[in-house]
């Protein structure tokens, strides 16, 4: 199945668990994506400008962002894509450890679709993930590809 059959789904996440987690609850779901994986938001920035080695990416469908990230933080990634216009149509889950107010407000002046709390239980964690897979990709009906894709 190539990318344009599947949705193409970014997640910004520098927590190799996290990661994990996030791999098994999208294997788990059996919902057909791509998972592409930005480990910090320097990588997160080149996979959606594509550039410095990521010009082949494909543009994803769906973000899910962490905030505290190594070099590029999570609100500073959002808030440079917000700005683009190829860019801001792309629903971003931001999928975080923070409970603070000021995060949750500040992600959502930056336009976020969403804030989900990171629950710390593994078993949790999948279901929140699963969760978050299905409302947005059985339920909600996502933006069209541009046409050069």
């Amino acid at each position: 199945m190539s990318h344009a059959n599947k949705v193409v789904i970014l997640l910004v996440e520098d927590n190799e668990g996290d990661i994990v987690l996030t791999q098994v609850a999208m294997r788990e779901a059996k919902l057909a994506n791509h998972l592409l994986i930005a480990r910090d938001g320097d990588e997160a920035l080149d996979i959606l400008h594509k550039r410095n080695g990521y010009e082949d990416a494909p543009t994803p469908d769906l973000i899910l962002l962490d905030l505290n990230l190594p070099k590029t933080d999570g609100h500073e990634v959002l808030a440079s894509m917000k700005t683009q216009e190829d860019l801001r149509r792309i629903p971003v889950v931001v999928l975080t450890t923070s409970e603070s107010d000021a995060d949750r407000i500040k992600s959502y002046n930056l336009h976020a679709n969403c804030f989900v709390s990171k629950p710390l239980k593994a078993s949790s964690f999948v279901k929140v993930v699963q969760d978050i897979e299905t409302f947005w990709l059985s339920i909600v009906r996502l933006p069209p590809k541009p046409a050069t894709e």
